[in-house]
């Protein structure tokens, strides 16, 4: 595949390269990322230009929809490229409202495994991400007995590679008693700051630190500082926000999401914007 440049280059995640500016596919699905989307023939568009930009790394999980976005990746992007990444999540399901209960039992988490490889037609999976913890925070506890599962999943062949998400830097140390961890997800964004320590820790172990809500999420990202940056540069606020990102730190790879293929193609050209240093600190000030 031809790429372009895109903003940030590559990283290194495991024996995987995957480039800084990612893709994720929740909002593929349907209202709620649940049920399917209004005009399917508009989500295979975007997943098919996310290719066409030389983007190698989709961000999904089955229990979007659940298994909208798996069903609608395969439709679009099978057989795959050779430098296309899929990265899933598992540790939670749908319930017939459309909440996302816990499923983290072993028993769970390798029904959840194979339901991704089936339905995204792989045989094994790049990178599975083990979801713990809260909608947004992580929650105090041992995840041993469920990174266990996935490092037994792991040595059978089916994952490559395993990471965590919504987690702290404790659960992070007692994971890699068990098994090498190649990336971290948690909720991090120019507003929610949280996690600024373990972005750094993250950093220094050569493990990729992948935001969730990279602008927001559910609740866009509302700051007058955020709003004032764009102004003076000329970008919007959600342009600045995803260069931000991309500035604070060589681990961070961001996964923003669209279901528009020129809304796509506006976020890859913002997150291109050269931050200048008095604008960065303004910025760095929002969270703090």
């Amino acid at each position: 595949m031809t790429s372009p440049v895109l903003p940030g280059g590559t990283y290194r995640v495991g024996d995987l390269d995957l480039t800084r500016f990612g893709y994720g596919a929740m909002q593929l699905a349907g209202p709620g990322v649940f049920g399917p989307p209004e005009d399917r023939a508009a989500a295979v568009a975007v997943l098919r230009e996310v290719v066409e930009l030389g983007i190698t790394h989709i961000d999904t999980s089955d229990y979007y929809g659940p298994h909208v976005t798996n069903e609608i990746i395969r439709e679009a992007l099978a057989p795959y490229p050779d430098d296309l990444h899929i990265v899933t999540k598992v540790g939670a399901r749908r319930d017939e409202q459309g909440g996302w209960p816990p499923a983290r039992s072993p028993e769970e988490l390798r029904d959840q495994v194979h339901d991704n490889l089936r339905r995204l037609g792989l045989d094994a999976m790049d990178v599975v991400n083990l979801r713990m913890g809260g909608f947004d925070a992580p929650e105090p506890g041992s995840i041993a007995p469920q990174v266990e599962a996935m490092a037994e999943l792991q040595q059978q062949g089916l994952i490559k590679h395993i990471g965590l998400s919504t987690v702290d830097a404790e659960q992070l140390a007692e994971a890699q008693t068990i098994a090498p961890i190649v990336c971290v997800q948690n909720l991090y964004n120019i507003a929610r700051r949280e996690d600024d320590a373990l972005v750094d820790l993250t950093a220094a172990q050569g493990i990729a630190f992948v935001p969730y809500f990279p602008l927001g999420g559910f609740s866009p990202l509302q700051s007058d500082a955020l709003h004032k940056v764009a102004g003076e540069l000329g970008a919007t606020p959600m342009a600045v926000a995803l260069a931000w990102l991309l500035q604070r730190s060589p681990n961070m790879l961001l996964i923003p999401g669209t279901s528009s293929v020129e809304h796509l193609r506006e976020n890859v050209a913002g997150a291109a914007l050269d931050l200048p240093a008095d604008a960065l600190a303004e910025l760095d000030a929002i969270g703090t």
